[in-house]
């Protein structure tokens, strides 16, 4: 199987504009994301895909890849998708720009599900952490996922699921963790199909594939990713990269 990492990245974030052109220790956070899923060693390529001029030549001056997307494109699925329509690959693994502290064992557990997966069942493979507190719970900007017997994911939603009727019943409440990894078929797929009504509603890219009938296998890991979402998350991120100097 050819494997490789897409980094989407979108200059005008709306929480937060143009993080990814932050510095972040001395380098911007595109960069220091494109370098931890190279040093990861498990892809036979890693490219940043982009709308932005800036972020394209970023990559470029430090000797990395970048493509320019041509299209507008309401998801990153919908970006990654474009680029990739012409490779000859089999697995196409999203890393989020905005996560420059990758860690490579839970991107070895979805590679794990395509290799395991002989009889082509797999249609994308993602991660989920548990979470505890109440409030991470209730919060609607940590999507939620909930799952079949086999690992399969029957719903995502920013609202609570399981809905808590009956407490101590042993639910246990998962956090998605924006990493996917596609077979490259099932990628264009959703990138020829229509948004449907959940996706929309929810503004979750991920209910797509679900609402055409995708299998999404879903993998635990205990290693919760650290995302730049605001300014807040920049400087903390910027204390981490300080430590490790």
């Amino acid at each position: 199987m050819k494997i490789i990492a897409v980094i989407p990245a979108r200059y005008a974030s709306t929480r937060f504009p143009a993080k990814l052109m932050q510095d972040l220790g001395g380098k911007t956070v595109i960069l220091r994301t494109y370098e931890a899923a190279l040093a990861t060693g498990l892809f036979d390529d890693v490219f940043v895909v982009t709308d932005s001029e800036l972020i394209h030549n970023e990559i470029v001056i430090n000797n990395g890849k970048a493509i320019m997307s041509v299209k507008e494109h309401e998801s990153g699925s919908d970006r990654i998708a474009e680029a990739v329509e012409n490779m000859e690959v089999d697995i196409v693994i999203n890393v989020q720009g905005d996560e420059p502290f990758i860690d490579a064992e839970p991107l070895k557990k979805v590679i794990e599900v395509f290799k395991n997966d002989t009889n082509k069942t797999v249609d994308l493979a993602s991660l989920m952490f548990e979470i505890h507190q109440k409030e991470d719970i209730e919060n609607p900007n940590n999507v939620k996922v909930i799952t079949d017997q086999n690992g399969f994911a029957l719903y995502f939603s920013r609202s609570v699921i399981p809905y808590p009727r009956e407490m101590n019943v042993g639910v246990r409440y998962m956090k998605h963790i924006g990493i996917y990894a596609f077979r490259k078929e099932a990628l264009l797929d959703f990138y020829r199909l229509p948004m449907l009504s959940l996706e929309a509603s929810e503004k979750l890219e991920q209910l797509r594939y679900l609402e055409y009938g995708k299998r999404i296998k879903m993998v635990e890991t205990a290693h919760a990713s650290i995302g730049i979402d605001t300014a807040e998350d920049l400087e903390k991120a910027r204390i981490i990269v300080a430590d490790k100097k």
